[in-house]
């Protein structure tokens, strides 16, 4: 009989925090895997970050909902026994500690893998764990850095920006959990349990579409350098200024070029020698930009210019601020923007379930967990722990949990 969730079944011991980690391990727990978040006695230091409400951080119920919390001091044997008995029950290990954290923990993979050879450990980290920067701690705007993501980002004759969200952590925990899924689809095949290293700076560098291959296969010629509201390489490609509104606009195409030119009924401008094809409409960009921008200013409105650039098939965007996206009714009939209600948080809105399944259309209705929540649950499910033993461990500070009683 078919299981009634995607991952009904895995077990899953997460070692991570923050938000790379989290996200892998919280898409496998909207698909139904048991997931067991193993956190500190403080708790993942983002149980403090905004929002927070009635003592409740919204940041940690946007990535955690689903997982079942044990608190443990790992620098205690007596933790890193408990851990070693979980490890035979489990089918995946995932942890983003800084490389050498787990080794000094005793819990890396040559340790966990001889107690289950088939067990699949996934380690992230900002760097990986061979080469120079290895040992180095890294966030996401790190990695960002060093993989010339951040140098993309600017105006051309500006300071570097970053943008503001977790494009990174959020790509990696991707990255991750696409790994994981294979290395699982792999052993349910006959292979056996691995390892995988997957890092911040591999999933960003392979967002690069253009500029590697673009300046290795030109000798240099081409040089990858921030463009601003533009794109260096085409046009029309950019963010162009409406009435209320910037804009995307793109139309690269001969048929959304053209388009374009009927959209602004400046059909005059396709025969126009300045702009004749993509080379000469690169060549002359700002002209072009002067145009459009022209013609955006001149209509009515830009819900007015949206339509009409719509109507002839090219491709053009509003820029909306977050509350506006959130608003969106596209993304609320797809529930892109969708509203989870915490017990204590109450409800709040988070991003949706990316991934989309034709037998599984519902998304689960997960809770985050307490610190230390399911302490008592675990290690008697799993290890047969009685409580008197749990109820001295938590005594002396192997344990802990906001629970009491």
């Amino acid at each position: 009989m078919a299981p009634k969730l995607m991952l009904e079944g895995i077990k899953v011991l997460d070692f991570t925090h923050v938000l790379a980690g989290p996200t892998s391990t919280r898409l496998m727990a909207e698909l139904g895997a048991e997931v067991i978040k193993v956190e500190p006695l403080a708790g993942d230091m983002v149980r403090g970050m905004v929002a927070i409400k009635n003592g409740r951080s919204g940041y940690y119920i946007q990535q955690n909902r689903g997982k079942k919390s044990i608190s443990l001091d790992l620098r205690s044997p007596k933790a890193k026994k408990i851990i070693h008995g979980l490890i035979p029950k489990m089918d995946v290990v995932v942890e983003n500690f800084t490389p050498g954290v787990m080794k000094r923990l005793g819990l890396d993979w040559p340790v966990l893998s001889k107690i289950n050879p088939n067990l699949i450990m996934c380690s992230i980290s900002a760097f990986g764990q061979t080469g120079p920067l290895s040992p180095l701690p890294g966030f996401d705007y790190i990695a960002q850095a060093y993989a010339g993501v951040i140098d993309m980002i600017g105006e051309p004759d500006g300071p570097p920006y970053f943008a503001g969200l977790g494009i990174g952590d959020v790509a990696t925990g991707a990255h991750a959990f696409g790994a994981i899924s294979a290395a699982l689809f792999h052993r349910l095949r006959g292979g056996r349990g691995q390892y995988l290293d997957i890092t911040l700076l591999d999933s960003l560098f392979h967002c690069h579409e253009i500029n590697v291959q673009g300046y290795d296969g030109t000798d240099g010629a081409f040089v990858p350098k921030r463009a601003g509201q533009h794109h260096g390489a085409v046009a029309p490609l950019g963010l162009f200024k409406g009435k209320t509104h910037w804009i995307v606009i793109i139309a690269l195409t001969p048929p959304q070029w053209e388009g374009l030119c009927k959209a602004m009924s400046r059909e005059d401008l396709v025969r126009d020698p300045r702009f004749s094809n993509p080379a000469k409409r690169l060549q002359n960009k700002q002209e072009l930009i002067d145009i459009i921008e022209g013609w955006l200013a001149s209509t009515e409105s830009d819900d007015v210019a949206l339509r009409l650039i719509e109507k002839h098939h090219v491709p053009v965007a509003p820029i909306l601020s977050v509350p506006e996206a959130m608003s969106h009714p596209h993304l609320i009939e797809r529930k892109t923007v969708r509203t989870v209600t915490d017990r204590v948080f109450g409800p709040v809105k988070v991003p949706g379930m990316p991934l989309r399944f034709s037998d599984f259309p519902e998304t689960l209705d997960l809770q985050a967990e307490a610190i230390g929540e399911s302490n008592v649950r675990v290690l008697r499910e799993y290890l047969d722990m009685p409580d008197d033993e749990i109820a001295a461990l938590q005594k002396e500070g192997v344990l802990s949990s906001e629970l009491k009683g």
